[in-house]
């Protein structure tokens, strides 16, 4: 009996005898942050909203789940190193929100450095709102031991309702898999000023699903949001969806994961590029669909080779409300600081 299969039944004998040994289930809990120092601001007639990957704080180290090289855990100082440079970057740009995913709050692989409260800390943001996506209290495979990650809103002012709302794991995975694996969410809290409401949302959809999981994802994430607007609820949605626009020029065959593992192959999108058009058919895009069908490298947001450039986006800002004209943009220039680049756009908060 080879090693690994010994560690599978050693696994799969205490999934068996105990309900949840590695503390891996998530259910609605919400974690909220406040800055040690905080700032008044006024509330402004247009909002600045930002979404961004921040890739755990992990810069464009070569991860091996990239395919592209071997490392598992980062050094304390590295992981500072990274999360000051996200810092200079979101105080450049000076977002009123931002949506984040793939935040560590408390993981061996980013030296358990709550990213959350560190960019709190270290930009103009007040409050925030945390919910898990990855969580484990030990996970036995390529040395990641505990885990927890997830998606995050950043505010300048205080909000209400924070709440995590669960998505569909991916089926296709072994049982060992599954219940070690991420459980995606949509992360929405509740924004009031001037007698005026906007949900804000976020969300970081799955990217290795073979099955129709993502598919299923979307189609919640759609309703839930379609829910919001016919009660007359006005709403931000970003977040990483792990899928391409319609008219994308490539949808396959990406320089990305290499990993031969049925369960972690990478995304085939080629039947995927009609999945976000409800989404596009029925509410404003920060990065409007034309302007990505006339010039899609421009608008690019995603790339795991540091030594290639940006292939494909797969960020989104969508409102049912306004988005300031032309004011969406991708932030290309900042390749060194994530294997996102982050969208930005102007939010009427007044007609």
């Amino acid at each position: 009996m080879n090693k690994f299969r010994t560690i599978y039944i050693v696994l799969l004998s205490l999934l068996l005898v105990a309900c949840d040994p590695f503390a891996t289930e998530i259910g609605t809990e919400v974690s909220l942050y406040e800055s040690i120092e905080k700032q008044e601001f006024a509330f402004p007639d247009t909002l600045k909203v930002m979404t961004w990957n921040i890739k755990f704080g992990g810069g464009r180290i070569d991860f091996f789940f990239d395919g592209h090289g071997n490392r598992v855990i980062m050094e304390k100082s590295e992981v500072i190193d990274n999360m000051a440079l996200l810092s200079e970057k979101i105080r450049e740009v000076n977002p009123d929100i931002l949506f984040i995913q793939e935040a560590d709050v408390n993981a061996k692989r980013s030296a358990f450095v709550d990213q959350v409260q560190y960019l709190l800390d270290n930009t103009n943001f007040n409050y925030a709102a945390y919910a898990s996506q990855w969580k484990a209290r030990y996970i036995p495979s390529d040395g990641i031991g505990k885990m927890d990650s997830g998606n995050a809103i950043l505010s300048k002012w205080k909000f209400t309702d924070a709440k995590r709302i669960a998505l569909p794991l991916i089926q296709s995975q072994n049982f060992i898999v599954r219940y070690f694996y991420l459980k995606r969410n949509i992360l929405e809290i509740n924004l009031e000023s001037n007698q005026k409401s906007i949900k804000l949302l976020t969300t970081h959809l799955s990217a290795y699903a073979n099955d129709d999981t993502k598919k299923k994802q979307l189609e919640i994430l759609k309703t839930y949001v379609d829910s919001l607007n016919q009660k007359g609820q006005e709403f931000i949605l970003g977040g990483d969806f792990n899928s391409l626009p319609p008219f994308s020029n490539q949808t396959s065959n990406f320089d990305d994961s290499v990993c031969t593992d049925e369960d972690f192959q990478a995304d085939n999108y080629s039947s995927e590029t009609e999945w976000l058009m409800p989404f596009y058919e029925n509410y404003k895009a920060a990065i409007p669909l034309q302007e990505f069908k006339a010039d899609n490298s421009k608008h690019f947001t995603h790339t795991t080779d540091k030594n290639g450039y940006w292939n494909r986006k797969v960020d989104y800002l969508f409102t049912n409300n306004h988005f300031v004209k032309n004011s969406g943009n991708t932030l290309q220039q900042w390749m060194q600081v994530s294997d996102h680049a982050p969208v930005i756009v102007n939010f009427k908060t007044k007609q």
